[in-house]
């Protein structure tokens, strides 16, 4: 049943709807609202409870109702007991509509805090959106949700936030990308005092892949808003690394990574787990193919195609086809000019030495010497924990279980470009890198108070999990297909 209650309404003492601006707000063309001092004053003010325009009702919500609207066109997300209708804007929401969809019908209060440096900025896009609040009987998250470990995750955050870690250190990240400048220029005044024969191919190539694999780490950085405090400065970093120093797609990289960050290891919705028909994952995937009889390729020994397929692969051949795919296809035309600039720049710093042909060998060369670098670190931390499709859990539960830490090391710490903290980093995004061994210990004794099992393992250790896990996932696609 749909009740009435009284919200706070516009300086127009209408209430703001979907199609309606709110004070300060101007409008892109595509629907982005570009904030200025007044709306942001505006913002501040009705988060505070400080607005006192005249109230209007709106609608009071069940969690019965709120969950019957988790469809495709048809979405509804609950902020802070707030009802929000997303539909008609997800199209235009920076991260991409299916992060949206992902959390459809459920409550998003954290994953909304995590994902979004600028909670002020947030509201300006919530406002319009706002269709009213759960009613007074409901609880704040869905009933099965454990609400005292919820509070107490929210209340971590808090604490976090008053101890400044989510402020970045920007000396820190200066040093970070002075050392990818480093390589690159170094790279080329070898090539040029000593000449390109094979001695100084392979040294070089070996130069650039390290600052190639750093890049990687740098662009997830500024990918997640963490060094700079505005956004926008952010973003036109996350270009010029992305971009211009690696020759990959922002925006791909955005849609894609935000969907693994918001549901982790939960199938089809991540997308780092979707990686079927060459590898299946997890305990329900194999099953599922091996009872539909689906054997594209020998499951059985993915374990081993591992090696030769997706360690020096994923960023010569599967990355890099898939961001100039989603860049044609989508019309990213600003990424497809920083990402000419790449190779722009590639041939006229090693064009002369090289040729055309062999610039865009050594190009390829370096990305099939970095793509083991980059699988094992980004796939050690998620392939060998618990894998599943939707269960609707908690922010806290939901990070836990699907990822683990690595032993902390400083040489572990540049080598993972801290991404051996990877519990940390799911829970805030946000967060500068060099503080999540700051707040490991305060995480670690949430997870004990609540029995969440908190994995912390030696890193060679952690590269051998990828492939037990691979073997065992085969083993029950074998037991399923052969089952009579």
């Amino acid at each position: 049943m749909t009740m009435k209650f009284e919200e706070k309404c516009g300086d127009n003492g209408s209430l703001v709807g979907r199609n309606q601006s709110y004070p300060g707000e101007k409008h892109q063309p595509k629907g982005k609202p570009i904030t200025n001092g007044e709306a942001e004053f505006y913002a501040k003010q009705e988060a505070n409870g400080k607005c006192s325009v005249p109230r209007k009702s709106l609608n009071m919500y069940t969690w019965q109702e709120i969950q019957r609207h988790n469809q495709e066109a048809d979405q509804w997300l609950v902020i802070n007991r707030k009802v929000y209708n997303v539909s008609s804007w997800a199209d235009r929401h920076p991260g991409g509509r299916r992060v949206l969809n992902h959390y459809a019908g459920e409550d998003a209060t954290d994953v909304v805090r995590a994902m979004h440096p600028e909670p002020d900025i947030v509201q300006l896009y919530l406002k319009p959106l706002l269709i009213g609040e759960l009613a007074p009987g409901e609880h704040s998250q869905e009933r099965h949700k454990n609400s005292q470990l919820v509070k107490d995750f929210q209340e971590l955050r808090r604490i976090i936030e008053s101890m400044n870690m989510l402020h970045a250190n920007l000396g820190f990240f200066f040093l970070h990308f002075a050392q990818i400048l480093i390589l690159e220029v170094l790279a080329w005044l070898i090539l040029y005092h000593f000449g390109s024969g094979w001695p100084v191919t392979i040294f070089i190539s070996f130069l650039l892949t390290i600052s190639q694999a750093q890049s990687s780490f740098l662009q997830h950085d500024v990918g997640h808003l963490s060094i700079f405090k505005k956004s926008k400065w952010n973003h036109v970093m996350h270009k010029f690394v992305m971009c211009h120093l690696k020759g990959l797609s922002a925006n791909w990289w955005n849609y894609r990574h935000f969907q693994h960050h918001v549901k982790p290891n939960i199938y089809p919705k991540d997308p780092d787990v979707d990686m079927g028909p060459l590898f299946l994952l997890g305990d329900s995937q194999p099953v599922k193919y091996g009872k539909k009889k689906i054997k594209y390729i020998n499951y059985e020994k993915q374990h081993l195609y591992f090696y030769m397929v997706g360690l020096p692969l994923l960023m010569p051949v599967y990355f890099n086809l898939q961001s100039m795919q989603v860049m044609y296809l989508r019309r990213y035309w600003v990424d497809i000019a920083w990402v000419s600039s790449f190779y722009i720049r590639y041939f006229i710093t090693f064009g002369p030495y090289y040729g055309i042909f062999g610039t865009v060998l050594l190009i390829y060369l370096v990305k099939f010497l970095e793509s083991p670098w980059i699988a094992y670190v980004t796939q050690m931390s998620h392939i060998p924990m618990r894998m599943s499709t939707e269960e609707n859990r908690d922010w806290l539960s939901t990070q836990v279980l699907a990822t683990c830490n690595i032993e902390q090391s400083f040489f572990n710490d540049w080598f993972t470009g801290h991404l051996n903290f990877q519990i940390e980093h799911h829970l805030f995004p946000t967060m500068p890198r060099h503080n999540y061994h700051k707040v490991a210990p305060l995480v670690r004794s949430l997870c004990a108070k609540h029995g969440l099992q908190y994995v912390n393992k030696p890193m060679l250790r952690a590269f051998g999990d990828i492939v037990r896990a691979l073997k065992k996932s085969a083993a029950l696609w074998v037991d399923a297909y052969y089952e009579t």
